[in-house]
């Protein structure tokens, strides 16, 4: 293929989960301006809305579909909606999180099975429907999970979050080992301190935030638009042989002690 060629997404559909706002929009507009038609997703109608608003001012083609990734009825009826709707989704992002902080002693079950729900179970959920789809057309697809430094390390007080990263890591593997023979490429993208609204509380930490500055070798947060590149990269057949990985976007930080 021309090297020209190898990031162009034209023709092909992403599925991007959580892509309202934050990290998820930043991937979703890369996808976009790289030729792919974007499905937006997300809980908020609203927000869901306004960030399709956004891409259809930018001459991009967009539709959303709301609906929660844990619930298993709510993502099995989007996708028979996109079956009767014709489309077909040839990327999909595992992009849908939340975050709860609190210490483990006082983490109550509920709490704790949100977040996981959300995250991992959510990222197979949504896995499964679109790969049975890739693997009945025949033409294969890409699948791309948002992993984290926690899918290696942990902090106090995030420990649903903490587990259920380390599952995502897994989780890629897995869907690797089963999905590869049918040309499906799935693999993780894993950001360090990214500057977004879920890390609100970390950004207007004055202590929090010099350790982030400190710690990080590139000395400073991510931004979401960090993530565009091995976002495409992994969405293209520029990763065609890339397969069960996690590419870690964090300013070099998980490199260093």
């Amino acid at each position: 293929m021309d090297g020209h060629k190898l990031f162009d997404l034209t023709g092909k559909t992403a599925l991007v989960t959580g892509s309202s706002e934050g990290l998820g929009l930043a991937m979703a507009r890369g996808l976009a301006t790289a030729g792919a038609t974007l499905i937006l997703n997300g809980r908020d109608e609203q927000k869901l809305a306004n960030a399709a608003k956004s891409f259809a001012e930018s001459g991009h083609k967009i539709e959303t579909r709301p609906f929660d990734v844990a619930d298993e009825g709510a993502v099995i009826a989007a996708f028979e909606h996109f079956d009767a709707a014709g489309v077909e989704i040839d990327i999909l992002v595992n992009n849908a999180g939340i975050q709860f902080r609190k210490p483990m002693v006082d983490l109550k079950t509920d709490e704790w099975r949100r977040v996981v729900e959300i995250h991992l179970t959510g990222a197979f959920q949504v896995g499964r429907e679109t790969a049975k789809r890739m693997i009945a057309r025949g033409r294969g697809g890409k699948i791309i999970n948002i992993a984290s430094l926690a899918s290696e390390v942990a902090r106090a007080t995030i420990s649903p979050y903490v587990a259920a990263k380390g599952g995502i890591r897994m989780l890629t593997r897995s869907m690797a080992a089963e999905w590869a023979k049918h040309d499906i490429q799935a693999n993780a993208i894993g950001p360090g301190y990214i500057a977004t609204e879920m890390n609100r509380a970390l950004l207007d930490d004055p202590k929090f935030d010099a350790w982030v500055k400190g710690r990080t070798p590139s000395g400073r947060w991510g931004k979401p638009e960090d993530l565009i590149g091995v976002t495409v990269f992994l969405a293209s057949a520029a990763s065609d042989y890339v397969n069960g990985q996690i590419i870690y976007v964090d300013g070099g930080l998980l490199a260093v002690i």
